[in-house]
């Protein structure tokens, strides 16, 4: 018996799952038991973990709720004040088409999928950008980690790197750990890569890092004295100086502090890029998985655009145009989109008809996210918005739906139960499916 329970014990089986067929009684776990675990867990796609397809995510987050209007579903028959003023062009997809302000990325449309049919019902920045970061809604009980804390958790570091890095700074409350351990809070570079003299925060960056561990300690508490407030508890301090203290740890390496060394690409290649926010930023992100992180999250731009959407669009997506290109380029170039899945999120989309301002307003009934590599389908459009961008016509995809995917694709299984304070088991992901219509 004991070798049975010890092979169980090891099991990723949901605790409910395990408790739901009587496996525990004074007569202990049976072999009848045993089987019954095993067929109900398959059922219910308990147990099994996924193949690892991706080994790394790119989420480049659009912060204020991207236009899908004005950029990835464009909506050229409908009437004037609904289609705005931008026109449609083709893309490599045959019948497909995107804003006119995505040129370079509609020549390599037939290596991404386009959602067009995403749908939360959050309607306000930070429930949205809740939904879009944890993929739970909001809940006053409990903080919810970020996809890249759960990946870190999951999968810890690599190559002497952080499992975790925002680029350059955690773009909202929600890209962070939440109940989980703050060792899984993402390592933020602290500086802005598109800035002339770059340099990532207190690490000296690219040589003379103190190695003694007293200089550390000491850094890693001017590091948390400049983020907390005076709501900061002691074990607050002692935990992230300790988080901090490990991510100086892991990239105390020359191979991993090369990483963050821009200086370090070539000028075409910067060049190819953008020297901007946007070009430089999605470098920085290439570099940092191809060097071995897991989970990138970079964040671009400000896409609130309650006036003048046509205005804003023309003065922001064209250099997001080139890097995102570029980056979904270079990836293939290297043979590193295969195994890196590059996401495309906003927290919701913008309402269908212009307002008065000439503007949209926020809607968060069907909006556009855009998947490339990590297994995902090629040249693919899932999902639509019907004629005027106002609701799910076809296809809806929940935000859960298409983490559980995203996690699938990793390795991870979206319903395994990670365990919060005061030991309560919570879900990976609430209730999401994998989408095949997503996977290649």
């Amino acid at each position: 018996m004991l070798p049975l329970i010890r092979s169980m014990s090891s099991h990723p089986l949901s605790r409910r799952g395990f408790l739901s067929v009587g496996a525990l009684s004074g007569l202990g776990l049976g072999l009848a038991d045993f089987l019954a675990i095993r067929e109900s867990a398959a059922a219910e796609n308990l147990y099994e973990t996924p193949p690892q397809v991706a080994k790394s995510v790119i989420h480049i987050f659009l912060p204020g709720g991207l236009s899908a209007q004005e950029s990835f579903d464009p909506k050229p028959y409908a009437p004037i004040e609904y289609r705005g003023e931008l026109r449609a062009i083709p893309t490599k997809i045959t019948g497909e088409s995107f804003s006119e302000l995505l040129p370079k990325t509609a020549q390599l449309a037939d290596k991404l999928t386009v959602v067009r049919s995403l749908t939360h019902g959050e309607a306000a920045h930070e429930r949205g950008q809740h939904n879009m970061m944890t993929y739970y809604r909001p809940s006053p009980a409990l903080q919810f980690p970020s996809m890249g804390s759960v990946v870190s958790h999951e999968q810890g570091p690599r190559n002497n790197l952080p499992g975790y890095i925002c680029v350059p700074n955690a773009p909202n409350p929600y890209a962070s750990s939440g109940y989980l351990s703050s060792a899984y809070a993402p390592f933020a570079l602290g500086d802005a890569p598109e800035r002339a003299g770059f340099k990532v925060r207190d690490l000296n960056h690219p040589g003379g890092i103190d190695h003694s561990r007293a200089m550390r300690r000491r850094q890693a508490l001017e590091i948390v004295n400049r983020q907390f407030t005076s709501q900061t508890t002691s074990d607050d301090v002692h935990a992230m100086s300790s988080f901090y203290e490990r991510a100086f740890d892991l990239i105390d390496s020359p191979a991993a502090r090369e990483a963050f060394n821009l200086e370090a690409e070539e000028g075409k290649v910067r060049d190819r890029y953008g020297r901007n926010q946007a070009g430089q930023r999605m470098l920085m992100a290439r570099r940092l998985v191809e060097a071995g992180a897991r989970f990138v999250t970079l964040s671009y731009g400000g896409w609130d655009h309650h006036q003048q959407v046509t205005t804003n669009m023309r003065r922001n997506m064209p250099a997001f145009d080139q890097g995102y290109a570029a980056l979904i380029a270079d990836l293939e170039e290297r043979g590193l989109l295969g195994e890196t899945l590059v996401l495309v999120s906003s927290e919701f989309g913008r309402t269908p008809k212009i307002n008065a301002d000439g503007g949209r307003d926020h809607w968060s009934k069907v909006f556009s996210v855009v998947l490339a590599g990590g297994g995902t389908k090629r040249g693919a459009v899932v999902g639509s918005s019907g004629p005027t961008a106002s609701d799910p016509e076809e296809t809806p995809i929940s935000p859960e739906d298409l983490a559980t995917t995203i996690y699938h694709q990793l390795g991870i299984p979206a319903n395994k139960e990670l365990m919060s304070p005061g030991g309560r088991p919570v879900e990976i992901v609430n209730g999401g499916k994998i989408r095949p219509e997503l996977l290649g």
